[in-house]
């Protein structure tokens, strides 16, 4: 059995001379802070959109949109996914997600450069690298919409773009086919501080751990633990397994000062490091 795990993990490896560029990430990450404060609803949302899908164009990767109005404290709000398909060689899919919205303040401008903005620029950056990679199980990265409450993280006022889209998969029957979920969330932080979710699938943890521990990452994937509520939960409560990797250490967090200057590219590659370390075992364990 052994043999036979360690043989997928090898055939499922990245290419030589194919790697995660946090540089390319970064210029990434700069055109969509540009952009100014990305809230659902919003005209540079929209602008989000068409610079993430231009952007897997030019890697070869098709996107689709998932399209809905939801109601929200505010009322009405048009919200949109983003599914980003890359075959493997099993039906079977792997979703790697990210919101790609922005918390809406009134009180000061928030550019959301860690929160929304560093988990999308790394997303359009692994989807190049997954592109030219062999893969176990079709991938999905999805871009999600809605994450941040529109007023207060309280009810349903959060999480949107993640609920409906578990929805949608229940009604149309795509869920089974849905083997597991990587969640990417706030990873920009120039001290990076990763800590194990409680609500996360223990088994999908400890790859991402291992692999964290091998890459010599443990100082930014930490053995502590905490409990965090995310865009994984919809995933969780549909018994589909996933993890939440995500830096709560953000003293930057919904501030005016979660700006590019608080954010560094070694941490994305950090990241990116262990989770393509990661990702031949937990195509293994789902194969």
């Amino acid at each position: 059995m052994l043999k036979t795990l360690l043989a997928l993990a090898l055939a499922f490896q990245v290419p030589a001379g194919v790697k995660f560029d946090s540089n390319r990430a970064w210029d990434h990450l700069r055109s969509l802070v540009a952009l100014g404060p990305r809230p659902a609803g919003t005209a540079a949302i929209e602008q989000s959109r068409k610079y993430i899908k231009d952007r897997l164009a030019a890697a070869g990767v098709g996107v689709v949109e998932q399209a809905w109005d939801d109601q929200t404290p505010l009322g009405p709000v048009h919200m949109v996914n983003l599914i980003a398909t890359i075959p493997g060689t099993s039906k079977n899919r792997l979703v790697i997600a990210s919101h790609y919205d922005t918390k809406r303040f009134r009180e000061f401008r928030f550019v959301g450069a860690s929160d929304g903005g560093s988990s999308t620029a790394f997303l359009i950056e692994l989807a190049r690298v997954l592109k030219a990679r062999q893969n176990a199980l079709t991938i999905e990265l999805l871009f999600l919409d809605g994450e941040e409450a529109v007023v207060e993280w309280t009810g349903n006022d959060h999480t949107y773009g993640s609920r409906h889209y578990v929805d949608v998969a229940k009604r149309n029957g795509t869920l089974s086919s849905l083997k597991a979920l990587v969640l990417i969330d706030m990873i920009g932080d120039r001290d990076l501080t990763i800590k194990r979710d409680s609500n996360s699938t223990t088994w999908l943890t400890d790859i991402i751990w291992d692999a964290a521990r091998q890459q010599k990452q443990t100082s930014a994937f930490q053995p502590l633990t905490t409990q965090i509520e995310d865009d994984h939960m919809p995933f969780i409560e549909a018994r589909v397994p996933a993890v939440d990797i995500i830096d709560l250490e953000y003293d930057a967090w919904h501030t005016a000062g979660d700006t590019l200057d608080a954010v560094s590219a070694r941490s994305l590659q950090t990241v990116g490091e262990v989770l393509l370390a990661a990702l031949p075992q937990i195509e293994a364990r789902l194969k």
